[in-house]
């Protein structure tokens, strides 16, 4: 029940009627039995700097970044983490004596399902821990959110197996379709698994290029980020260990779609992992195959889930949330179940 006592949490976009998270995120706080509540808040591009100042006038916590304010709200806030920083985007802000703090927690999400290695090169930036990857500019703001590791109380992700060879990433190779912000994220995450080589696809050859270049004076750069052009894809998903896809490709109501052709995803390895950030269709014409081929598949729902996990730890100041209840509730918003 909502009180005068309750706390606010939510999240900003135009539109954002369509957002999901107060489903899972409501969940997730009733289950718990915090005196909290999350609210959708449509905010104009025009108005964000008000809503800001609104917001810390009625004391909401911290709230979740949807389209078109990603990048806008990045000059608005007090402190921005290296990882937003290097992402280019916040996804997640929250409130402290320093005022607002944003922080991007797709690559956590994003990682979640996938086998890490036993000392993984990235801990999920816990206050004391320093990623190989901020090292490389330790002029950077950071921006320490209140806590971002630990053990996370959940049922097992679709995935649990390695990829071939297991889950030493050191000898991987990770090809990534599509080179927008999502794209983005995935490199940071692939970076952080230790991959031994991250490919990009991508159609404009000069969008590529600035997508490559922006890794190199990015707070965290990636030293071996290639970039390719659409007609390598095959030969590419030849020698894949992950297979990302972070185009809109195959999204609803295009289910029947996908970023790749038969012929090419033809050339994956049995064992390989393939990855569809789209949740719905669940499962996504482009995983359909893969598993026809033998590939090991996951799905973008997951990393809804996780990611939005690793934000409502930060806002409640927990080391542990209901995944599992956040994962039914989408579920069944969605009607999967």
């Amino acid at each position: 029940m909502i009180k005068g006592t309750t706390k606010l949490l939510g999240v900003i976009g135009h539109p954002v009627e369509h957002s999901l998270s107060p489903a899972m995120h409501n969940a997730a706080i009733s289950h718990l039995g915090v005196d909290f509540v999350y609210l959708p808040f449509p905010v104009k591009p025009g108005d964000l700097k008000a809503a800001l100042a609104g917001f810390a006038a009625i004391g909401v916590r911290g709230f979740s970044i949807t389209i078109p304010h990603k990048q806008a709200i990045l000059p608005l806030l007090s402190e921005v983490s290296p990882i937003a920083r290097a992402i280019g985007a916040v996804n997640t802000v929250y409130l402290t004596d320093k005022g607002w703090c944003g922080t991007n927690t797709d690559v956590e999400g994003f990682l979640a399902p996938l086998p890490t290695p036993p000392t993984p090169p990235y801990q999920g930036g816990a206050k004391d821990a320093i990623s190989p990857l901020e090292r490389g500019n330790t002029a950077v703001e950071s921006c320490p959110p209140p806590y971002q590791g630990g053990a996370v109380e959940s049922c097992p992700p679709p995935y649990q197996g390695g990829a071939r060879g297991g889950s030493d990433w050191s000898q991987k190779v990770a090809v990534i379709l599509g080179n927008g912000g999502a794209a983005r994220a995935v490199v940071a995450g692939c970076a952080q698994l230790g991959c031994a080589e991250i490919h990009v696809v991508g159609r404009n050859e000069q969008n590529l290029a600035e997508f490559q270049q922006s890794w190199v004076n990015s707070p965290m750069p990636v030293q071996n980020l290639q970039v390719d052009t659409w007609e390598n894809v095959s030969m590419l998903i030849s020698q894949a260990d992950l297979l990302v896809n972070t185009t809109p490709v195959g999204m609803y109501p295009h289910g029947e779609k996908s970023p790749v052709a038969d012929g090419a995803l033809d050339r994956i390895s049995a064992g390989a992992i393939v990855y569809d950030l789209i949740y719905t269709p669940n499962p996504t014409q482009f995983l359909k195959d893969a598993q026809l081929r033998g590939a090991r598949a996951i799905d973008g729902l997951e990393m809804l889930v996780q990611q939005g996990a690793a934000a409502l730890k930060i806002w409640l100041d927990k080391e542990s949330v209901p995944v599992d209840v956040m994962r039914q509730a989408l579920r069944q918003h969605l009607g999967l179940d």
